[in-house]
């Protein structure tokens, strides 16, 4: 296989506990476009996957080691973008691409790698990875709307915060707002907040608020969110809410890991 003429690698994993990229692009040194064939490859993996069975779909683009950081995160950005374009285009809806980024190049030592030419070309990619409705384990819901018992965890990839922030995207309050209209119908509902965090040092338990400066961002994110859901008429009575630090990492990527859940507490 020669990886250098940007093959794709058709790789289909299972999707259980621990969450892998389904689809590997490479792409040319320097480029992020697409041929026909590459393009033919990707639309009929589109055909391939039950669409219905979908939940969410992150795309990562990344470049080799060679060039600046801010060029390589235009162009690791362009190839994420390409991706999804092409996925678009094809009739995959748009709404279930959660996550779009574009990671910049893969650092590496040049001295104490092997076969560097190699290790290069497998950096110049797109991960495409697909989250299976309901695979984030036992108890764990992804609507309101499901049949929900005592102790249920809802988890919504919507409400999600960028790195060192507690403040709400406007995802996450679009998100929100429906979760609380949700809530008006459900009024025997009562559940806790849970914050969480990525990236943390194993020597800390939780991350650092940027606006506060504090250790407490878990409790941040939680906070607020409860005192959004307050501001929609959600009774403060229903609600509680905690940090949980890093202690629960879904596994399937820091961007996830950087959210809040829903424990449910009473029906």
């Amino acid at each position: 296989m020669n990886i250098c003429r940007a093959l794709f690698l058709f790789v289909i994993y299972n999707l259980s506990a621990q969450q892998k990229p389904i689809e590997t692009i490479y792409f040319e040194f320097d480029k992020y476009d697409l041929t026909p064939k590459q393009t033919e490859v990707v639309t009929n993996f589109i055909k391939s996957i039950d669409t219905t069975k979908v939940e969410s779909v992150q795309i990562y683009g990344y470049c080799d080691d060679r060039g600046n950081d801010d060029y390589n995160f235009r162009l690791s950005n362009n190839r994420a973008n390409t991706i999804q374009n092409l996925l678009v285009s094809a009739g995959f809806n748009q709404s279930k691409i959660v996550i779009l980024e574009g990671k910049g190049r893969v650092v590496v030592k040049p001295d104490t790698v092997e076969n560097l030419h190699e290790t290069r070309s497998k950096n110049r990619r797109v991960d495409l990875i697909v989250v299976k409705r309901n695979s984030f384990g036992k108890g764990i819901k992804t609507s309101f709307k499901n049949n929900l018992k005592v102790g249920d965890k809802i988890y919504l990839d919507n409400i999600l915060f960028d790195i060192g922030s507690a403040r709400l995207t406007p995802a996450s309050k679009k998100e929100l707002e429906k979760i609380a209209e949700t809530l008006k119908e459900k009024r025997n509902l009562q559940f806790e907040i849970r914050g969480h965090v990525c990236c943390t040092p194993e020597i800390y338990s939780d991350g650092i608020d940027k606006d506060t400066k504090e250790r407490r961002l878990s409790w941040n994110r939680a906070k607020t969110v409860f005192n959004y859901l307050a501001t929609k008429q959600i009774s403060r009575n229903r609600m509680t809410y905690q940090g949980c630090g890093n202690k629960y990492p879904l596994g399937k990527g820091d961007n996830l890991d950087r959210r809040v859940e829903f424990l449910i507490t009473k029906i």
